[in-house]
């Protein structure tokens, strides 16, 4: 297997739909091109921001053809692995080989919470459908599995797991994962409003949520901090952290999307049982990013 070097900014992309719910690969891919225009190291499509659960299978191909078509090897283009089964895992991660895209970030089975043995033998199986490169998501929080520095230990054995995007919200984490497994992973930050922290106790790259509609500055922070101009990345950090926090809500698809359309970069159309923001809760949101804008950088 080559030698996988991924680091930086990787944003976990949104999927534009039509007024009528229906996939709209263009404004997807274009939205693609803004990011990668203002800097950013790789994209992963279909992730819990990408809706990846709201998508049918043959339209989460089509994504990912569009995708790697338009992205042209420029940067690598990951895939979000979120099934039910390890089964449909596994045909989906040799279908994404298909598709032409670089790796898979695999999230454990959704609704039936595995235990150790059973999250492990997940992993492992869906790295040996095919021999893409994985990042293993780790989002306890979200999904009620969680995958201990231990577990990783365990499964290091297993070449084709290159990486790990730690959202456990505990960002004593990157410091246990790296006593625990030196430098056999890439890690990712994986929640926005820990990365500044994150990178500082050594992660090479950042899954990024608000990058979708604030590219410029997301890439100006992780380039500032990356540097280790820590005084300057914690000025642009403290302006973007009320904005940074949308990553962590139920609601953080609805929230990104309504950012996006305040900066003109999409809309805030999500497929139901995702719904528009009314009423209070989107007044609320909106002073937020608003006012972000306001006083961006």
């Amino acid at each position: 297997m080559k030698n996988i070097n991924w680091q930086g900014v990787f944003p976990a992309a949104t999927t534009h739909f039509k007024d009528d719910y229906s996939l709209d690969l263009l404004a997807t891919t274009q939205h693609v091109e803004v990011m990668i225009e203002a800097g950013i190291h790789g994209v992963i499509m279909l992730g819990t921001v990408g809706e990846n659960s709201s998508l049918e299978y043959s339209e989460k191909l089509d994504v990912l053809k569009a995708t790697v078509e338009v992205v042209d090897n420029r940067i690598p283009v990951l895939t979000g692995v979120a099934e039910y089964t390890t089964s449909l895992a596994c045909r989906y991660a040799v279908d994404a080989l298909k598709s032409g895209v670089d790796g898979l970030m695999v999230l454990p089975a959704m609704v039936y919470k595995s235990d150790r043995r059973e999250t492990m033998f997940h992993y492992r199986s869906i790295a040996k459908a095919t021999d893409l490169p994985i990042m293993c998501y780790n989002n306890p929080v979200a999904y009620h599995v969680d995958i201990t520095p231990d577990m990783f230990a365990e499964m290091s054995d297993q070449e084709t797991l290159v990486a790990i995007k730690e959202s456990s919200e505990n960002v004593r984490r990157i410091t246990d994962l790296i006593n625990t497994v030196g430098d056999r992973y890439l890690l990712f930050s994986g929640v926005d409003d820990l990365a500044l922290e994150s990178i500082m106790l050594g992660a090479v790259g950042w899954v990024a949520g608000l990058v979708n509609a604030f590219p410029v500055e997301n890439i100006l922070l992780w380039n500032l901090a990356i540097n280790g101009k820590y005084q300057e990345a914690l000025e642009i950090y403290r302006w973007f952290t009320p904005l940074l926090h949308l990553d962590t809500h139920t609601k953080l698809v609805q929230y990104i999307k309504l950012a996006m359309t305040e900066c003109g970069l999409g809309t805030e159309t999500t497929r139901p049982p995702r719904l528009a923001l009314k009423e209070n809760e989107r007044e609320n949101i909106l002073k937020i990013i608003r006012c972000g804008i306001k006083n961006r950088p």
